[in-house]
């Protein structure tokens, strides 16, 4: 305990350090109490007092280090959060990478309580990579295989817990010394980045991510999954099968391997949007460097450690807007974007109508060459900043994904149609929506929430015969139209009744359709088949009933 706040001592003595260096001894009189004579005499670095106010910003994250530099490039697509010339700043953000020496024999080793001679042939000691979090080495095993080494950076855990708790201490500055910081939600959003860091920083974390990805494409033969040695994986090292591939980007290479690069750049799109609708797991930084192409044209997404999550339902939700973007449905689309959303102040319904319905226009009106997703992202992003929509956080990962994705398709193939890839989806969504097994399963959802309701109704009516038995029912109304309102009272008792008898003939047609009851047409229960018919009848009159009313 004393160690970690010794820590934290030193690192904030740093933060001050760098923080008056850069002019923001304003913000550091608050951290003191109002008092800079402190700040004033604690601190011998010349200040750097050029330059806008973001771009010191910038500079401040950069000479703090890698965490730092991460939440920076975390926020810098956040354009619904920070203002324009602070999102073009944190866009230049660099991490400064510095190459640690290592014993990667006496980690194995210490690590998995094994002699490396008898395990590996050899290991290399200059890695092949460096990045902020660990450094991948190259290694042969016993039997010839050949392998690679992720090994975390021994101090990274520390440094990193440690800055998480300097950046919540700076959100409450920030979200006290401004009402920016508190009306942007900073907490949350710093709360959601703490939570991605911690599980890019666990290797544990990044192995489960690559078994699941290896069983959601174990059919696919577009695509391969490196093999994880469990043997050889924990928290602090990770060991997996070594891909001899070629980089996406290099039309060369593929070419010179009889390797089509229009058809990979159509394969990687195809699985990314894959990993997005077909699972709702999906790689979160595609770019040119986390993507190979194996010797017989596999596409390979390779580094984990970063992944989207999307529930079920919003997973439906995600589903519907992407059809009725294609179905050029700017309504349709509005009422999802509400529905996916945290939260939203909508200012202007028509106006935010609109503006989706002029970036449809934009899509399908513009020649493929003149179609740029960044664009069409950055407008989207705009509308929603305009409108408040706050999404989930997966929802910015997909931003993210789909352009970097698209700027690597456009890379070899300049007349990739990511809209036209979408359309196969809507197909196979639509035949999901109506397929007589999601109906089943919408008329029992809505039956149980049906028979939910139902079960509160004793509940309340018992709550109203308490008040008037101690004569505290009290009623305030006035209602015109009396005679109107009993039609539509009458109306609305037929269509539940209806809605009652529709639930319970699909429960019943369902029951009748995995059954074996003849008289049978081909595998189909003519029961069955009636049942379903008839459902179809009642969903019909119920739908003229509640239109003409």
């Amino acid at each position: 305990m004393f160690d970690k706040q010794q820590r934290k001592l030193k690192r904030s003595a740093r933060l001050i350090s760098v923080l008056s260096k850069y002019g923001f001894k304003d913000m550091l009189a608050r951290m003191n109490g109002g008092s800079k004579q402190d700040l004033d005499s604690g601190s011998a670095d010349e200040i750097v007092s050029k330059g806008t106010v973001y771009e010191r910003i910038r500079l401040v994250l950069e000479e703090l280090g890698p965490t730092f530099v991460k939440l920076g490039q975390t926020f810098s697509n956040r354009e619904d959060l920070l203002p324009p010339e602070m999102i073009q700043e944190l866009q230049k953000l660099q991490d400064k990478v510095e190459t640690v020496d290592m014993n990667v024999e006496d980690i194995l080793e210490n690590e998995f309580n094994i002699s490396v001679k008898d395990h590996f042939q050899k290991v290399q000691h200059k890695p092949l990579a460096t990045a902020s979090i660990a450094q991948v080495y190259k290694a042969t095993l016993l039997d010839g295989s050949e392998v690679i080494l992720k090994i975390k950076k021994g101090d990274v855990q520390t440094v990193i817990e440690d800055d998480l708790l300097l950046i919540k201490d700076l959100e409450k500055i920030v979200s006290s010394y401004s009402e920016i910081g508190e009306k942007l939600n900073l907490k949350q959003a710093i709360s959601t980045f703490e939570k991605s860091l911690l599980e890019e920083v666990s290797l544990i974390n990044e192995k489960n991510n690559i078994l699941q990805f290896s069983r959601n494409f174990k059919n696919n033969k577009e695509t391969y999954v490196p093999k994880i040695y469990e043997e050889f994986s924990n928290n602090n090292v990770l060991c997996m099968e070594f891909i001899d591939g070629i980089k996406v980007t290099d039309k060369v290479e593929l070419l010179a391997n009889d390797i089509d690069p229009v058809k990979i750049s159509e394969v990687g799109l195809r699985l990314f949007v894959s990993q997005i609708l077909d699972f709702g797991f999906f790689h979160a930084d595609p770019h040119a460097g986390n993507i190979l192409v194996k010797r017989d044209g596999k596409v390979v997404f390779i580094d984990f450690g970063a992944v989207g999550k999307i529930q079920p339902n919003d997973k439906e939700i995600l589903e519907d807007l992407i059809v009725s973007f294609v179905a050029k449905n700017p309504h349709k689309i509005v009422r999802y974007l509400k529905k996916m959303a945290i939260s939203y102040e909508i200012p202007d319904e028509r106006r935010f109508e609109n503006d989706v319905e002029d970036i449809l226009n934009f899509v399908h009106s513009s020649s493929l060459q003149e179609i740029n997703v960044q664009v069409i992202i950055n407008k989207m992003k705009d509308i929603l900043k305009d409108n408040r929509l706050y999404m989930p956080d997966y929802f910015y990962l997909l931003f993210k994904g789909i352009s970097l994705i698209e700027g690597v398709g456009r890379n070899i193939n300049p007349d990739l149609d990511i809209v036209k890839s979408l359309h196969p989806y809507t197909k196979k969504i639509f035949k999901k929506k109506i397929s007589p097994k999601n109906i089943l399963k919408i008329g029992m959802d809505k039956m149980m929430n049906f028979t939910d309701n139902v079960d509160e109704i004793p509940k309340e009516l018992r709550s109203v015969l308490q008040k008037l038995d101690e004569n505290k029912f009290t009623i305030s109304s006035e209602i015109k139209n009396i005679d109107k309102t009993n039609q539509i009272i009458k109306s609305s008792a037929v269509n539940l009744i209806l809605a009652m008898i529709l639930g319970a003939n699909m429960i019943a047609t369902a029951i009748v359709f995995v059954s074996e009851t003849p008289p049978r047409i081909g595998e189909m229960s003519l029961i069955a088949i009636l049942g379903f018919m008839f459902s179809v009848i009642l969903v019909i009159i119920l739908l003229l009933r509640v239109t003409r009313k």
